[in-house]
């Protein structure tokens, strides 16, 4: 709230203008830019998935959700890592059926 020339209530004080916060690089962390969105997305393309990757994949498609989230937590080292992996594996499994179909 904009703070007006009365003594009491919420906005008691004197008139101030709020200067906008910068954005600091430890609040940047983890966005990800669009080149390396990119560069991503053209080195999965040349290289293709790794072998626990394409296993992860089979495992997913016979639908044996908890073997594959055991193992890409063995690979990843946290059940966070895993589940996005898993998700991501998902998601390019779903889109591979919706193309070939």
């Amino acid at each position: 709230m904009a703070r007006s020339n009365i003594r009491y209530g919420l906005t008691k004080g004197h008139p101030t203008t709020a200067i906008p916060k910068t954005v600091r690089p430890s609040q940047r962390k983890g966005v990800q830019s669009a080149r390396t969105k990119f560069v991503r997305s053209i080195v999965r393309e040349v290289a293709g998935f790794s072998p626990y990757e394409r296993r992860v994949m089979e495992l997913l498609r016979n639908s044996k959700d908890k073997k594959a989230r055991k193992l890409t937590k063995k690979r990843l080292g946290t059940l966070l890592r895993s589940k996005r992996k898993l998700e991501e594996l998902g998601t390019i499994i779903q889109e591979s059926r919706r193309a070939g179909h």
